[in-house]
């Protein structure tokens, strides 16, 4: 096995996984990371932070929720500090674990700042330079802030100050709509806040079925103070310690005020300041860096992955274009073509899809089936207390091939796993239907979503086409 010399550039999900696989191949690997210990956004500013804090909001529901169920518990007091150091002790302990994983696998760990000073060499903070043979560049992405918010100051937050909690405002401004602000909306509602999210589209999670996002819309209406949607923030302004905002809908002008403001309306690559001027490296009009199926740039020896590599900015996506992109290095067939990459929003409830979504099937005339079923006809989803869901399968017409899967409840996120492998495995309907499932779970409805398209449905009742 080569024993060439591969550096990774970026030590998040995509960056590590790419050192640990080549080295587990027989690679010289170095990772290079900004950060004193591998993680990247994911592990201490994104991912996994954000989903301690939703838990908190999930627990602090069912909370009060469980009042319905004849069970009364006192108001919650919200230690902040506490909460915040055990939201950072599972940061620590994750980073701690790979960091030894990198002893473990003999990876090179280098705690600097680098720059390519031509296509073989990386210029590191500290003055020395690195040489190497083959380059992954993984460098991640940062949340976008539009000039308009500048004269807000400290008043105004992104997803990473948002996370270390600095405090909880009576009155909390989310601009934008998407899985990032309806996230941390949800985590700050719950800690106390009265939320107001504004977004220029005339819906929340732009892009994502319609009816997936209706189960969430309506309790966020009731747990927010308002959704504004189709509209713009104008300008924002600091006066008094308070952030001073003039929004329009519909050529309407208003005015409020709020304690804190969150801006989540995107993230841009972490292209700039990276010496990619000095490589063959290549970047689209969006900033990002040009790769093929392979993941390789325009520079020979220069792959790149992750959110640097353009969307969707997951996670899972990174970690697998990471094993593909070594496994191009090592001679292998690698591609990313027609990879099915799941999406989950980690709401209350959650929503979460994969493949070919209803939206884009009519947009792009593709004629399909729908089947769906309703979580209210769920035993386990009654017994849980949330019997709002829905599973959804898109279907090939004729044939009933699985193209498709959507589903917003409890726990979306943990089921959508079973629709990425009907896809990859070009199950049907029929397939999804003869598994048998466990009784009574939340999984019993993908079951049950294929017989309804069948015709053959238990729990719920749908008249024999004629």
């Amino acid at each position: 096995m080569s024993k060439d010399h591969l550096v990774v550039l970026g030590a998040g999900p995509g960056g590590y996984t790419a050192a640990f696989y080549a080295a587990d191949l027989g690679y010289k690997v170095t990772l290079v990371d900004a950060n004193d210990k591998p993680g990247g956004v994911c592990l201490h500013r994104g991912c996994i932070p954000s989903k301690a804090l939703l838990h908190v909001a999930g627990l602090l529901r069912e909370s009060r929720q469980a009042k319905e169920w004849g069970v009364c518990f006192d108001d919650p007091t919200i230690d902040l500090e506490l909460l915040r150091g055990w939201k950072e002790g599972i940061v620590g302990k994750m980073s701690g674990g790979l960091v030894t994983l990198c002893k473990q696998r003999g990876v090179s760990f280098i705690n600097q700042r680098g720059a390519f000073e031509n296509s073989n060499t990386l210029k590191l903070a500290g003055g020395n330079s690195i040489n190497f043979d083959r380059c992954v560049l993984a460098t991640g992405s940062q949340p976008a802030i539009p000039d308009n918010f500048r004269n807000a100051g400290s008043l105004v937050m992104d997803s990473t100050t948002a996370l270390n909690l600095p405090e909880i405002p009576e009155r909390l401004l989310i601009v934008g709509g998407g899985y990032i602000g309806l996230e941390m909306g949800s985590v700050y509602s719950a800690l106390g806040s009265r939320v107001t999210v504004v977004e220029m589209t005339d819906g929340l999670l732009p892009g994502v079925d319609r009816d997936l996002v209706r189960p969430l819309q309506a309790l966020l209406k009731n747990e927010f103070e308002s959704i504004c949607l189709s509209t713009k923030v104008l300008s924002v302004a600091e006066r008094d310690q308070s952030g001073f905002v003039t929004m329009e809908t519909a050529g309407e002008r208003s005015e409020e005020t709020f304690d804190r403001i969150l801006v989540s309306v995107g993230r841009r690559p972490n292209t700039s300041g990276l010496g990619l001027e000095n490589t063959k490296v290549e970047l689209d009009d969006k900033g990002f860096v040009k790769v093929d199926l392979k993941r390789q740039t325009s520079d020979p020896t220069i792959l790149a992955i992750g959110d640097v590599a353009g969307e969707p900015m997951l996670a899972h996506k990174a970690s697998h274009e990471a094993r593909v992109a070594v496994d191009y290095l090592s001679g292998k067939n690698a591609s990313f073509a027609d990879r099915v990459i799941p999406a989950v929003v980690f709401t209350d409830p959650e929503i979460a899809w994969c493949g070919l979504t209803e939206s884009e099937a009519r947009s792009n005339n593709v004629d399909v089936v729908i089947a769906k079923f309703p979580w209210g006809a769920s035993g386990r989803a009654q017994t849980l207390g949330h019997a709002e869901g829905t599973t959804k399968l898109v279907l090939e017409i004729g044939t009933g091939r699985v193209l498709g899967v959507g589903i917003v409840g409890h726990g979306a996120g943990e089921l959508i796993a079973e629709g990425v492998l009907a896809i990859n495995m070009g199950a049907k309907a029929e397939d999804l239907a003869n598994c048998i499932h466990p009784h009574p779970t939340l999984s019993e409805t993908l079951m049950e979503s294929a017989e309804v398209f069948l015709g053959t449905a238990t729990h719920i009742y749908k008249r024999p086409r004629k």
